[in-house]
């Protein structure tokens, strides 16, 4: 099936409301799942997508660990994609993305005229 890109422009604010964990492949080995293309083991976040009044959260895949995303932290996602797919009767919606990674904090105010 076609994966269908996500405009993130279009979210008021994106958290990781779970944190970055690696994928199991087989649980009985606990092999890990391994990005085809890239040869990176594939973690899974999940993010808090938020636009408006409403918000939802979603497992998304990324290859490569997100380094310094943590709990609670606002982040950046590059080239969301959902795929929809079926299997044995089950079925959903895989999100995967190109990279996840903590928005830059602000900069201190500084010090105005007067103070």
């Amino acid at each position: 099936m076609a994966s269908l890109p996500i405009d993130t422009a279009k979210f008021t604010g994106i958290i990781c409301a779970v944190p970055p964990a690696p994928r199991v492949a087989n649980r009985e080995t606990g092999q890990l799942r391994v990005d085809r293309e890239t040869g990176r083991t594939v973690y899974q976040v999940g993010l808090c997508l938020m636009a408006g009044a409403s918000a939802d959260v979603v497992n998304v895949s990324v290859a490569g660990e997100p380094a310094g995303v943590q709990l609670g932290m606002p982040v950046a996602v590059r080239d969301l994609v959902a795929t929809p797919w079926e299997n044995e009767g089950r079925h959903g919606i895989a999100f995967r993305a190109a990279e996840i990674r903590p928005l830059s904090a602000p900069a201190p105010a500084g010090k105005g005229a007067g103070q």
